[in-house]
């Protein structure tokens, strides 16, 4: 064979696998709009002559922080505005939406007031579908079902102003995708569980957020008044050589004499078994008096490429209102990092 003809063989073996693997981009994404948009389309047969305007809701949240950090000067923020918009007719067939504006404004002592940091993130953006008592299908973006603290992560309803390292750093936040849950009774507890994988990469990289790909996973937690949740995810990062990880998770919430505990732990492994990067944290909350609360907590976090942290926090909150709380934490520990700065802090927070 001369040297043009396996030239030419050559090439159309690399036009070939290009081909491939736009045409495989191409169908992920297509399959992800056609569910998408098929359930649009049941959406408008399902309500016949019904105002399909009906069981639209609007609402959201927001929150706004100072914080005094120990080796650094003083900052404050209007941290996010966050609205969600929902629609449900009392059909098998529901809408959830969030846009959040993150950190609109920012003020320290050189910058003075600044907004350089601020971009618009669609946190949620999903259909659900009801086939069953014990089976719904959800399509779109969704939060990642992965332990406690990211289901669960709005300023309003969570105890305090910082966000624990482990549930931010090792698995993806968000999921754009398909997921199968629901929920099976138990004799006199109940078994939630929901399995998940993505269809479509994330496009858009916000700060210093990590990107993931090739996310599949699934949780299942036994709900009852003790509460344990079992998380086993595998993904990889788009990061230098696309390192893949297994991760397996688990979570608990229960409450002891007006009380309440609940703590997280994620380890992660290479392929090949090595240690990957792991997290975890313990926190308690005891009521004081007048709607105030004495916080605690202890965490721990480990990534590869950027080394090892230990926390620990003692801080108070103030429910104000249902919807409203004020809180204030003291956070200690070893080296600071950007996304988990030593010092006081102090925030309040609503929900609308």
């Amino acid at each position: 064979m001369n040297k043009l003809t396996m030239n030419h063989y050559f090439w159309k073996n690399q036009l070939s696998k290009y081909f491939v693997w736009k045409y495989s981009a191409c169908l992920k994404k297509r399959v992800f709009l056609f569910f998408l948009f098929s359930w649009c389309c049941s959406n408008t047969a399902l309500a016949d002559d019904e105002n399909i305007w009906h069981g639209f809701k609007l609402g959201g949240y927001s929150s706004a922080g100072i914080t005094f950090p120990s080796d650094g000067k003083t900052e404050a923020a209007l941290n996010e505005i966050s609205l969600i918009l929902s629609w449900n007719n009392d059909g098998r067939l529901s809408f959830f939406s969030e846009l959040e504006l993150e950190n609109p404004i920012r003020w320290n002592e050189d910058q003075q007031f600044y907004h350089k940091d601020s971009y618009f993130d669609l946190e949620r953006f999903y259909f659900d579908y009801n086939l069953s008592e014990k089976v719904n299908v959800r399509a779109g973006r969704f939060l990642t079902p992965a332990g406690r603290w990211n289901l669960l992560h709005a300023a309003p309803l969570v105890w305090t102003t910082s966000r624990p390292l482990a549930t931010s750093r090792l698995f993806p936040i968000s999921t754009n995708g398909i997921m199968l849950f629901g929920a099976i009774p138990l004799k006199n507890d109940g078994l939630d569980y929901s399995v998940f994988v993505e269809t479509l990469q994330d496009q858009h990289q916000d700060g210093d957020e990590i990107l993931f790909k090739n996310v599949h996973g699934a949780r299942i937690e036994l709900n009852s008044r003790f509460k344990v949740g079992l998380n086993l995810m595998a993904f990889k990062e788009r990061i230098g050589t696309t390192p893949e990880f297994k991760m397996v998770g688990l979570d608990f919430l229960t409450n002891y004499n007006h009380w309440e505990f609940s703590g997280e732990g994620f380890q992660r492994f290479y392929t090949n078994g090595n240690n990957g990067g792991s997290g975890a944290y313990l926190q308690a909350v005891a009521p004081l008096s007048n709607n105030w609360f004495g916080i605690f907590r202890l965490e721990t976090f480990q990534r590869p490429d950027e080394g090892s942290s230990d926390r620990w926090l003692v801080g108070t909150a103030w429910r104000v209102k249902p919807n409203q709380i004020f809180k204030m934490e003291i956070v200690g520990g070893d080296e600071n990092r950007p996304d988990s700065k030593k010092g006081f802090l102090a925030s309040f927070a609503i929900l609308f």
